[in-house]
């Protein structure tokens, strides 16, 4: 049996998809649109998770950003990529999977020069798991309630990723964080 190759879906500016690329090579300086996910992870409390990348990371090593990231797989479920991801770079499973930002797209230029250019829906989901690091992708963890999340975009934001930024921005004036008990259960 041989493994599913690593790609990702390359999107024309409409976001349709338009071609594939192997994710190791995608992001460049020259980053074209593809097809991504971010997923925001609540526990039992309404607590989320945030994570900071690992230092070996090519873009943003150490920043600290939502719950985590990835692509989805050509004909692959969004669905599904969230729960691979979520046991790939968490090391637990998630439930109650969630679609709130649909339409979520952003493009970032990272300090050393490589481009994020994607379109990424946003996704929330809940866990009763702990976390247990894939120290290529995680180098820490932090439960926080979201009185703390906003302090740290108004003390910190540098410290932040760019699409966290730009997509607590989107939640907030979606109502999102205001109802966040009620968007995944």
């Amino acid at each position: 049996m041989s493994a599913t190759p690593d790609l990702v879906v390359l999107l024309d500016d409409d976001g349709r998809p338009c071609g594939t690329a192997p994710r190791a090579t995608v992001h460049t300086t020259d980053t074209p649109l593809h097809l991504a996910f971010s997923c925001y992870v609540l526990d039992a409390e309404d607590r989320l998770l945030l994570t900071r990348r690992a230092v070996s990371k090519r873009t943003w090593p150490g920043v600290w950003t939502n719950s985590f990231c990835g692509h989805p797989r050509p004909g692959e479920d969004p669905v599904d990529a969230v729960h691979r991801y979520a046991a790939h770079e968490l090391g637990f499973e998630v439930t109650d999977v969630t679609c709130v930002l649909p339409e979520f797209r952003y493009r970032a230029v990272d300090p050393n020069g490589v481009v994020e250019n994607e379109l990424c829906p946003v996704y929330a989901a809940r866990t009763t798991g702990l976390p247990q690091h894939n120290p290529d992708e995680v180098e820490e963890s932090h439960w926080l309630d979201l009185g703390e999340l906003r302090a740290a975009l108004a003390a910190a934001p540098w410290a932040l990723s760019p699409w966290l930024r730009e997509q607590a921005a989107e939640l907030e004036a979606a109502g999102w964080f205001a109802t966040t008990a009620g968007a995944t259960r």
